[in-house]
């Protein structure tokens, strides 16, 4: 099943890039009745491989989308290759580009440097927005302690500026839960909330949501249009949360998480965005790729079947 197949069958639709062009990208999605999301596989959850082999298993797997690291566009472009025919042959396939992570450095302490980071930044979503992406993760980094909530909150205005008037391209903030500074999701809210931006969202994580100490319940707040794209994971029962590493993400399902209430409260608020499978498990990484990915969309459509009733009653 293509993935405008997928979507239609399960009452979610896409209405197009070119006829919504100057709306934020998260509101291309409509939904008479959310009883499942568009499934995407990011590309670290199959690291070994190289970037044409991932939009390949990706496809041929089940995969609605696939979210890709700015990192492997920038090696591609370096060895000769034509980013913009790449998303051709993406969207070619079947799928779609929900994210590209992301914009590394790109809050920088003080307006010269901030400034003078733009440079890179600009790069980055010249790449995001060639391979056909909808959004671009900015991470607020380098990462400080002492990370100012309104510097960030600035800085990420005018990344959305730059983001949808140069590029065509939706700003999506990220908070990380092992960094020092914005690691909450109350934290990034209030990033978010104060750019005074209507294209302002989020990228949410289960990994990140556990390990900052946020918690889930906090989700309930939110309108599902303020989240631009999930990252679908579980963790162990151990080590404790504030040891945990990327490297401790296992497949959804297999772990602690609670999962299955997180999909009926973001039934509730209306989020009609994409599940994203990421993983950073080296034990995965040194599997077949094509395996781990089936894995990982099996075990995801498992999840929402069980919780198919409660979801569609919510």
């Amino acid at each position: 099943m293509d993935r405008r197949s997928f979507l239609a069958a399960t009452g979610v639709c896409l209405t197009g890039a070119a006829a919504n062009k100057d709306q934020p990208s998260r509101l291309r999605y409509s939904a008479a009745s959310n009883v499942r999301w568009p499934i995407c596989l990011n590309t670290s959850t199959i690291r070994p491989a190289q970037l044409e082999e991932k939009i390949a298993i990706a496809a041929e797997t089940g995969y609605d989308g696939i979210e890709i690291w700015v990192e492997e566009l920038e090696k591609y472009a370096a060895q000769g290759g034509d980013v913009a025919e790449l998303g051709k042959r993406i969207a070619d396939r079947g799928l779609f580009v929900p994210n590209v992570i992301g914009l590394w450095d790109a809050m920088p302490a003080g307006n010269e440097a901030f400034e003078a980071s733009l440079e890179a930044t600009r790069k980055r979503m010249a790449l995001a927005a060639a391979v056909g992406s909808q959004h671009v993760a900015a991470i607020p980094a380098p990462d400080r302690p002492d990370f100012d909530l309104a510097w960030a909150a600035h800085c990420y205005r005018t990344l959305l500026d730059i983001g949808s008037k140069e590029y065509g391209l939706t700003v999506a903030f990220e908070f990380v839960g092992f960094l020092k500074g914005i690691h909450r999701l109350g934290q990034a809210c209030a990033v978010a909330i104060d750019a005074d931006d209507v294209r302002a969202c989020l990228i949410a994580d289960a990994f990140h949501l556990y390990r900052g100490g946020s918690g889930f319940d906090g989700l309930n707040h939110l309108n599902g249009a303020f989240i631009a794209v999930f990252h679908w994971n579980d963790v162990p029962s151990e080590p404790a949360a504030q040891e945990m590493g990327d490297k401790h993400r296992i497949y959804p399902g297999d772990g602690v998480l609670p999962l299955a209430g997180v999909l009926r409260t973001l039934k509730a608020i209306g989020y009609i965005g994409p599940l994203s499978l990421e993983l950073f498990n080296e034990t995965l990484w040194s599997q077949d790729p094509r395996i781990v990915a089936e894995t990982g969309l099996r075990k995801i459509r498992a999840q929402i079947e069980a919780a198919q009733d409660s979801i569609a009653s919510a």
